[in-house]
């Protein structure tokens, strides 16, 4: 099914959607007490921020592509364990620092995980993160049977 059909069909479902199941917190990582994990509302997964760099998995933040690759198999991890793939990615949002600079090498990156027809994107710029040396933060709403 194509990503355009799919996301039309995810947004009724969203719009029809009562209920809400969270995943619970001892299957998530990172570890973020502000995280609860990814929510399901019908045939939607939303996950939540996943930073490029935390400092308990790595000693030194790298730069944007190593922490661009990071983030994307936290994502792509997340993802699978919750029953859906990268595949089925409709939306993505990427907060990153100096976009500027940093928009080359994260794309780069980016499109070795994502094939054509990519997700919708958006992102902005930002000055920082909790962690001093994160550059980018990237959430995601994919479709799920």
């Amino acid at each position: 099914m194509n990503r355009r059909r799919t996301l039309g069909r995810a947004a009724m479902f969203l719009a029809a959607a009562s209920a809400v199941e969270a995943q619970s917190t001892e299957s998530w990582s990172p570890k973020k007490a502000s995280v609860g994990g990814p929510i399901r509302s019908g045939h939607l997964l939303f996950l939540s921020g996943i930073g490029g760099w935390y400092p308990e998995r790595r000693p030194k933040p790298g730069d944007v592509k190593e922490q661009t690759g990071d983030a994307l198999e936290m994502m792509k991890a997340a993802l699978e364990k919750a029953g859906t793939s990268m595949a089925n990615v409709l939306k993505v949002q990427v907060a990153l620092v100096d976009p500027e600079h940093n928009w080359a090498p994260m794309n780069e990156v980016y499109n070795t995980f994502f094939k054509e027809p990519r997700p919708a994107r958006s992102y902005f710029g930002a000055t920082g993160f909790r962690n001093a040396g994160q550059l980018l933060q990237i959430d995601c709403i994919a479709y799920i049977d």
